[in-house]
């Protein structure tokens, strides 16, 4: 074997032995189990799953992400080693799929989605009926969000196939999820088509549900109102929009939003904003001062004062500002103008070095997680080493003989194979040798057979004029006197004129061959059977020289002509009515 096979073997038995090491070194479920539960005690005391500001970015520094994301992944990579635990395995998935969303990184949020889809539909009949039940309002949910995660990656197509598939999955129960979904695709139609009629139509059609259910003071309520309200004001509907904000704001007033356990002041800011600005559309300027002391009353109270965000103060800031233009007071407006735009620039500068910080704690995070996973297999293996090193040896041995054995039958086989195709080769190139020789001799043979013929109708032609010739010499014996001095000179002068004549002819047919090669080479391609006699007969013909001259320069006579153009046609495969001159004058 030489030293290329010989690498080869090496390369297969290490891999062999590495995936026989990697075999033996796996997590044992009961040992994932508990590092799970480490690990989730870990993130629960600083970020629990039940509270909102988990699923913010702003809650976390720098240093709290990367060790969130870390402890995450790791969690993450434990699930596949866990058998069973079908509700923690599925928790976990739908956990990470709505902080992924939450937090801004839809594909992510994306992946876990279709895992957390994928498992649930797999071990669907292992879940009890309580679980099931459980899960139900979870998965709509998750439909919905999974829609909306395509959206913003643009994926368009699926995210609108996702939404037609949640909404005819959540008809089939009588619970809050139907008119939620139909909202989230009018949601679709506003946000990502910009088709306000057919966004309005689902929202008319979730509100119209929501109001003749059992569902009829739920939260969604609100929202649903509040989607309806924004497009009115896009179709500049003032009055229909400032009535739907209104009741907003008086909803939202009294209404406890089940998961936050208070009031919604982020809404509530929201709807009273929206309210101040339709009602200063309307010129109703004393009404909305009354609307905006009121909701400075709300969000100063200590009790929601700490719930509000940035981004509702600013609302307030820009409703305020219109209040005091309205109302002629462009001092106030004007400071209230400056407050505006410093926190403006202040939430945009913060949101560029939050996304910075993202981006460079997860890129962090994925070089952290791949050493960490090598550090992780480097100490299984060393605490496991020894208990497999024999059974490593043996196998890498059995392996590798077998392999070199394997190897060496393919190598012989191969250079048996070789060996064949060379003789075969040899034995196809020595017949294609002995084809084209005997070709070249078919050749060469039929090319004597043309000129032997010429030289046959040559020597007819010369004992033609040798017989003409003795005739005259019998003449020339029987006369006397003057004519026979005269028959002498013109037998002498036939003599130089046929000496001559055969001279000139070689020379005038050398010439009409060098103009004529591309003549002569399609005539010995189409043709390969004339003589050279013929073929000089087809140059005469296509030089337009009359019979006459034709016989005079061949040295025949007209009906000697006349055959040899009927043997011509012959040869060419024309037809009675084909003309001989035409078809040489296209050729």
């Amino acid at each position: 074997m030489n030293l290329k096979s010989l690498r080869i073997v090496l390369i297969i038995a290490t891999l062999m032995s590495s995936f026989f090491c990697y075999s033996q070194i796996q997590l044992s479920s009961e040992e994932a189990l508990n590092k799970f539960i480490e690990l989730n005690k870990t993130i629960e005391a600083t970020f629990p799953q039940n509270e909102m500001r988990t699923f913010r970015r702003e809650s976390f520094s720098e240093s709290q992400l990367k060790m969130y994301l870390t402890q995450h992944f790791k969690r993450l990579d434990l699930i596949p080693h866990i058998k069973d635990n079908h509700v923690l395995k599925l928790d976990t998935y739908l956990h990470s799929a709505n902080w992924f969303r939450l937090i801004g990184m839809p594909k992510e949020s994306i992946n876990s989605y279709k895992i957390f889809f994928e498992y649930y539909d797999t071990n669907e009949q292992n879940l009890t009926n309580a679980e099931k039940k459980a899960y139900l309002k979870m998965r709509t949910f998750g439909y919905d969000m999974l829609a909306d995660n395509y959206a913003k990656v643009s994926y368009l197509d699926s995210a609108a196939i996702q939404h037609k598939f949640n909404i005819k999955f959540a008809k089939q129960h009588n619970e809050i999820s139907y008119p939620s979904s139909i909202n989230n695709y009018g949601l679709f139609f506003y946000w990502t088509k910009k088709d306000l009629e057919t966004a309005l139509v689902h929202f008319h059609k979730a509100y119209d549900i929501i109001v003749k259910s059992k569902f009829s003071k739920h939260y969604l309520l609100g929202s649903i109102r509040d989607n309806i309200a924004d497009i009115y004001v896009e179709q500049h509907k003032i009055s229909e929009a400032n009535m739907l904000y209104h009741k907003n704001f008086e909803f939202y007033k009294h209404t406890i939003n089940v998961d936050l356990k208070s009031l919604d002041i982020a809404r509530l800011t929201s709807a009273a904003s929206q309210y101040i600005s339709t009602t200063l559309a309307l010129n109703h300027v004393n009404k909305a001062n009354k609307i905006l002391i009121e909701l400075d009353t709300i969000i100063n109270d200590p009790i929601h004062k700490n719930n509000l965000q940035s981004s509702s103060i600013l609302e307030v800031l820009k409703v305020k500002e219109a209040l005091y233009f309205k109302q002629k007071k462009f001092k106030h407006a004007y400071q209230i103008a400056s407050e505006v735009k410093f926190l403006e620039d202040s939430l945009n500068s913060l949101t560029a070095t939050t996304e910075q910080k993202w981006l460079t704690v997860v890129n962090s995070i994925v070089l952290d997680q791949v050493k960490q996973n090598f550090l992780m297999e480097t100490n299984l293996k060393e605490n496991k080493i020894k208990r497999q090193r024999s059974n490593l040896w043996i196998t890498t041995l059995i392996s590798s003989t077998f392999i070199i054995l394997l190897l060496s039958i393919i190598m012989r086989r191969r250079q048996y194979l070789t060996i064949a195709k060379n003789k075969q080769q040899l034995a196809e190139q020595w017949l294609e040798f002995t084809a084209l020789k005997n070709e070249k001799l078919n050749i060469e043979i039929e090319s004597k057979k043309r000129d032997l013929s010429d030289f046959a109708i040559n020597l007819s032609q010369n004992q033609e004029w040798a017989k003409a010739l003795a005739n005259k010499l019998e003449q020339l014996k029987t006369t006397n006197g003057r004519n026979r001095k005269k028959l002498l000179d013109d037998f002498e002068q036939e003599i130089q004129n046929k000496i001559k004549f055969d001279h000139d002819t070689e020379n005038f047919y050398d010439r009409l061959e060098k103009l004529g090669d591309l003549f002569y080479s399609t005539l010995h391609t189409n043709y390969p059977n004339l003589t050279k006699t013929e073929i000089r007969l087809c140059s005469l013909i296509r030089l337009k020289i009359d019979s006459h001259a034709i016989a005079n320069l061949q040295n025949i006579t007209l009906a000697s002509l006349n055959t040899s153009r009927y043997r011509l046609r012959k040869k060419l495969n024309l037809s009675e009515g084909d003309n001989l001159d035409e078809f040489i004058q296209f050729l």
